[in-house]
């Protein structure tokens, strides 16, 4: 097959994921090379999403390694034969790899749940909003630049999966541009927040004993919980964990945020409060 030059996250996920089956079942490289009739640099690139693999293979190799979780085994198949070419190709060459797998890490996710500490996530930022955030970057942006990161930014925003967000307070007062601005950043919050599938909560500043302020995440649910993947902000774009420990520990942090947050009544007075203090 072509080797990719650029493989998506997914890609790569669904070769971690094989990896890791091999691992598991003690066997290296060239054993399951050989169980294909391939080459060791076959199952590499496989192993790195550099190519692709067909269902007929992802099953044999699970059967070689004894894998039993077939809920697994056929989301892992429906991750090797997708063809989807979604909007964001578009901006491939023009943004950072990054926007690109957050964008597509969006559209297959079963649900979203994000923990939001010191800025409105993307997902609920107004194109205003968004502008100022990315007006803010060091070194600056160019204006097509800064115009193509508002642009794909908006576009994530049609995702339409169950979504629940825990924004603490410090981020809805914060005002990344002026008050008109963040009127209508609440306003939009408030608006989202009404339909069935969106549920908001918010952490006030009054809340006693809250050690959970470095929280900031993204969780996204993937066909099967093994497939769920954890997004976190570092200095030079996203990092992707998928780890089965770090997943388990960072759905108990949400879990512990989201107990201790306002319920979404409750947190829509707020946040109505907030917009009339502007």
């Amino acid at each position: 097959m072509v080797q990719r030059r650029e493989p998506t996250a997914r890609q790569v996920r669904l070769g971690v994921e094989l990896r890791r089956l091999r691992e598991a079942a003690g066997m290296t490289g060239a054993q399951a090379a050989a169980l294909l009739g391939a080459n060791r640099v076959q199952i590499s690139h496989i192993e790195l999403g550099l190519t692709g693999v067909s269902e007929e293979r992802v099953r044999r190799l699970a059967s070689h390694y004894a894998c039993t979780d077939t809920e697994f085994v056929d989301a892992l198949v429906g991750m090797a034969v997708d063809r989807t070419r979604g909007w964001w190709e578009e901006y491939r060459g023009l943004l950072p790899t990054s926007f690109l797998d957050l964008a597509e890490l969006d559209h297959h996710a079963a649900y979203l749940h994000e923990v939001a500490i010191l800025y409105v996530p993307g997902l609920l930022q107004t194109e205003e909003y968004a502008r100022a955030v990315f007006s803010s970057r060091v070194p600056e942006l160019t204006h097509e630049e800064l115009e193509l990161r508002v642009q794909h930014r908006m576009r994530r925003q049609r995702v339409e999966v169950l979504y629940e967000l825990v924004i603490h307070e410090s981020a809805l007062r914060i005002r990344v541009s002026d008050r008109a601005a963040s009127r209508a950043q609440l306003a939009k919050i408030l608006a989202v927040s009404e339909a069935d599938r969106v549920a908001v909560r918010v952490i006030p500043f009054d809340l006693d004993g809250f050690a959970q302020a470095a929280s900031t995440m993204t969780y996204a649910g993937g066909p099967v919980p093994k497939l769920d993947t954890v997004v976190r902000d570092v200095p030079h774009g996203s990092a992707f964990i998928d780890s089965e420990a770090q997943l388990n520990a960072f759905r108990t942090r949400f879990h512990k945020v989201e107990a201790v947050a306002l319920d979404p009544e409750r947190s829509r007075d707020l946040i109505n409060r907030l917009a009339k203090e502007l």
